[in-house]
């Protein structure tokens, strides 16, 4: 299998409570690319300037990411500088430089187009359809997409949403392309323009995984035909718990790595694999905080992740509520009109 990204490479300069970095290597593809190449062969498309350090080029192709696609252009790398305080939920922005990325045109080199999955990072969404444009009957594709393309290209965005397998967005992104306070009505929104599954990330309260129901085979069912009802159609996974957090950037993107990365290692991609998917995607991201820029993935091996994940399943496993016949006896319904129990 091979996945393809498609989106910014660029250096960060970020400060938190407990440090700061300068022009420090970020960017949604970088961040993605480290992450989901723990799992499968990686084809970047991206722009960066002369100025882009060598050796951070040398880092991705340590991953085996493949760098045809990264386009070096006279001029300066996109650059982006952020603060974060005590709560770590949301960065300040002091400072954006475009620069080389103001006019990147993704070009996908031969070969490319047949790339099994397909990320679209956070970019113009008419860049978006003009990848989707480009790939050739790829097995999945994701997106992602931010609260500036619903401002000001929500038409646009719209389209690129209607032509993707799963939609990934924050809960502030949901409720504001939605209009609307509830996660479940932004979910039903999204899910009608023809995605098969949503994800809805929420920071270091996890993610929640909206699908549609299926066609009984196990497999999520997309476009406007499918039912979205109760409690058959959406997974909560937490955050996993951290005592130490260093910086919080990048986090999102890298759950899209593992997420994605686990999904191209599956045979069919049915619900309980979206499941796993998003556990992946939460493990990865816990690792990324931990550090600042893509450091900690830079030794992070797959042991690692395995340990993590099966102590995610350890500490978000319950059992069934009747464990004993006589738990079982107890806890029985009580017959209509009969409040005694309800009381007790």
């Amino acid at each position: 299998m091979s996945i393809l990204v498609v989106g910014s490479v660029a250096l960060d300069s970020v400060q938190t409570p407990f440090g700061r970095v300068k022009d420090a290597l970020g960017g949604a593809a970088t961040y993605f690319s480290a992450a989901a190449s723990l799992y499968d062969q990686v084809n970047l498309v991206g722009v960066v300037g002369t100025d882009f350090p060598p050796e951070h080029l040398e880092f991705l192709e340590s991953k085996k990411v493949d760098l045809r696609g990264l386009q070096v252009k006279e001029g300066r790398t996109f650059r982006w500088s952020g603060r974060y305080d005590y709560d770590m939920g949301a960065a300040e922005t002091l400072d954006t430089q475009l620069n080389v990325f103001a006019d990147f045109h993704p070009r996908l080199p031969q070969g490319y187009e047949l790339s099994d999955l397909v990320f679209l990072a956070n970019i113009d969404p008419e860049l978006q359809v003009e990848v989707l444009r480009q790939v050739k009957s790829p097995r999945l594709t994701v997106l992602d997409t931010m609260n500036y393309w619903i401002s000001y290209k929500k038409d646009t965005l719209s389209k690129a949403l209607s032509l993707v397998d799963i939609v990934l967005i924050n809960e502030v992104e949901a409720r504001q392309y939605s209009n609307t306070f509830s996660l479940i009505r932004a979910a039903r929104k999204i899910l009608d323009l023809g995605p098969k599954a949503l994800v809805i990330k929420k920071g270091e309260y996890g993610a929640v995984l909206f699908y549609k129901l299926d066609n009984g085979d196990g497999h999520p069912v997309g476009g406007k035909n499918g039912s979205f009802v109760g409690d058959h159609t959406y997974f909560f996974a937490p955050a996993y718990p951290l005592e130490k957090i260093k910086d919080p950037t990048g986090a999102g993107d890298s759950f899209a790595g593992g997420f994605i990365g686990y999904l191209s290692r599956v045979r069919n991609i049915t619900a309980d694999e979206l499941k796993r998917a998003v556990v992946h995607g939460s493990v990865i991201a816990s690792f990324v905080v931990e550090d600042f820029s893509i450091d900690r993935l830079r030794s992070l091996h797959k042991g690692e992740v395995l340990q993590r994940y099966q102590e995610f399943k350890h500490f978000t496993h319950f059992e069934h509520l009747c464990v004993h016949a006589d738990t079982c006896e107890m806890l029985r319904l009580p017959a209509e009109g009969d409040l005694e129990w309800v009381n007790s």
